[in-house]
């Protein structure tokens, strides 16, 4: 009835999902290129999986913590949802994997001060367990829930949108 948080909306789709693993993609991100190649990094594993992208605002975004001391690649340690300083870069992105086991966490979780189940409780738990995966997101990636972001979405999609023309029928 009201807007309870990315967890509570996926709480709600469990009955959907038949005890499989889930991908959740929200409906205000533009993302340039496939990402095929991450669910099947993620059907892979028994592990969650965020796909992560460098911007230049990430205190609007939940933004990673990250480690590259054990030499392979990225591996998230926390992610703080919106900090007012970042610790780094690294926005997770609207792209979330996660395995049916999702669910009995969102059902511990307790409202966050904004009253509502944050979809960053529930990355930081399977951080927590140890069964976080992440991806880098190389094309653009644009959410639109700023009239400013909305509008970078707009242009970034014109500006493709000749080229992806051009390939389909070349293809054809």
């Amino acid at each position: 009835d009201e807007a309870g948080g990315i967890a509570q909306a996926l709480g709600l789709a469990e009955r959907f999902t038949n005890g499989q693993p889930m991908c959740v993609i929200l409906g205000d991100n533009i993302f340039e290129d496939p990402i095929d190649n991450i669910i099947e990094l993620f059907m892979r594993s028994d592990f969650a999986h965020i796909v992560l992208k460098k911007v230049e605002d990430a205190a609007r975004f939940g933004v990673a913590v990250i480690d590259r001391s054990n030499g392979n690649g990225i591996r998230v340690t926390e992610i703080i949802e919106k900090p007012v300083v970042p610790p780094s870069d690294l926005a997770v992105t609207g792209i979330y994997c996660y395995p049916a086991d999702v669910f009995a966490i969102i059902r511990k979780l307790k409202p966050s001060g904004r009253g509502e189940l944050e979809i960053t409780d529930v990355n930081n738990a399977y951080i927590k367990a140890g069964r976080l995966q992440c991806s880098m997101f190389e094309g653009y990636w644009s959410d639109a829930g700023t009239f400013e972001s909305l509008a970078r979405a707009n242009v970034l999609v014109r500006e493709s949108a000749p080229r992806y023309a051009t390939a389909a029928l070349t293809a054809e």
